[in-house]
């Protein structure tokens, strides 16, 4: 049997549920597959932080622009997908001042609000702050529960007429004079199906979809552990105040706290390594920052790959190359109908999308503006509803495991 669509979206992610909600919501018809449940891949297993920018102020200033834009976009539209905990940089004794200095300027350059507390006023709001703290940089980090933003993008999407396939791997795409022609989907759906457009979504995986189409998407992903820890004290996320390195982020949920991460080049997004070293230097780190953390039992653990784009730096230390996006045309490499959206961040999803979706929308000759950033998500306001939604796209990643559901 052979159904037709005007876009199919290969890829059920944030990303890509992002890219079926907007174009539903400019009146496109679309088709998701997925092949495992809906965010089983790179973004329901994240360590579930929304980042203000700061991260990357010094060193990727246009990144953060877009984080901060989209940290304020998704508190609107997001409800009990997001929990607005706040965030401190904190600089330790050991760690090098001028760089604390640089990312504030930076943070206001972009325009990313800061407020610097001394170690006293730190303690005043996470008691539990290592003695080694020197000072600390408030901002206006976040916590995504990825689960339910991804259920929810995929719920508007559906109630706006598109079709949703969570479990529906792409296993074919058949090209023929410049263009596809025929996708095959397996699992239980089990059809071909004629798309007028493709959009590659797969994050970590897009290299593999493109293939099918003869194209080479250069990734270059690299695996992050984190590990969720029995405690409940931490208040707002925690980053190190210092080059980024490995075991510098505590994220807060409601009775644990994720601390991450390591970055270890992979060369198979689906059959890599996974070492006990990465555990344990993760508790190590985030115990300098938050001793009790190195105590707290380990609840649950899990590895996730992060979809970096870099067709000129494939090899080595991976925690240099960009985290911003970019929606590749095929055209000019002989397929005309398909379009990669690749690189980025949970926090940017709805901003990659909206840019995928303009360039889809141009290719099909649709006027219609994007939508997203200003209408609120369903059941936003509702988290039952929300985590039904998860349930029925078989959407629960291990990232948001003890709030969701």
């Amino acid at each position: 049997m052979t159904d037709g669509t005007t876009v199919l979206v290969v890829g059920g992610g944030a990303t890509g549920v992002g890219i079926a909600r907007d174009l539903t919501l400019r009146g496109v018809d679309v088709t998701l597959a997925e092949r495992g449940g809906l965010g089983s891949g790179t973004s329901g297993r994240s360590h579930g932080l929304l980042h203000s920018g700061a991260r990357y102020a010094e060193a990727d200033a246009v990144g953060a622009e877009e984080c901060i834009e989209e940290n304020e976009v998704l508190r609107s539209i997001g409800g009990a997908c997001v929990r607005d905990t706040g965030g401190l940089f904190v600089q330790l004794s050991e760690d090098d001042p001028e760089y604390f200095e640089e990312k504030r300027a930076a943070c206001e350059k972009i325009g990313i609000e800061t407020e610097r507390l001394d170690a006293e006023a730190a303690r005043r709001e996470v008691p539990d702050l290592s003695e080694r703290i020197e000072r600390a940089m408030w901002v206006p980090d976040a916590v995504i529960y990825p689960s339910r933003l991804v259920a929810a993008n995929a719920a508007d999407a559906e109630n706006h007429g598109a079709t949703i396939h969570p479990h529906a791997p792409l296993t074919d795409l058949i090209v023929r004079d410049a263009g596809i022609v025929n996708a095959h989907l397996g699992g239980t759906v089990d059809e071909t199906i004629e798309p007028t457009y493709v959009v590659n979504a797969a994050g970590a995986w897009a290299g593999e979809v493109a293939s099918l189409a003869g194209l080479d998407v250069s990734m270059a992903p690299s695996r992050g552990v984190m590990v969720s820890v029995d405690y409940d004290r931490a208040g707002p996320v925690l980053n190190r105040c210092r080059d980024p390195d490995d075991g510098d982020i505590v994220v807060p949920h409601e009775s644990e706290a994720v601390l991450g991460t390591t970055s270890v080049p992979v060369s198979d997004p689906d059959n890599y390594e996974t070492a006990d070293w990465e555990v344990e230097r993760s508790i190590e780190e985030c115990a300098a920052m938050l001793p009790p953390v190195g105590d707290a039992p380990v609840v649950r653990k899990w590895w996730g790959v992060r979809p970096l784009y870099a067709p000129d730096e494939g090899k080595g230390d991976r925690r240099g190359i960009s985290r911003g996006f970019f929606c590749l045309d095929h055209t000019e490499d002989g397929v005309g109908n398909i379009t990669s959206v690749v690189g980025g961040k949970l926090t940017t999803y709805r901003q990659m999308a909206e840019a995928a979706t303009d360039q889809v929308c141009e290719k099909l000759g649709v006027d219609a503006g994007c939508e997203t950033a200003s209408r609120q998500l369903p059941g936003a306001d509702d988290p039952d509803r929300l985590d039904e939604f998860v349930a029925r796209y078989d959407g629960q990643g291990p990232t948001d495991e003890d709030v969701v559901g």
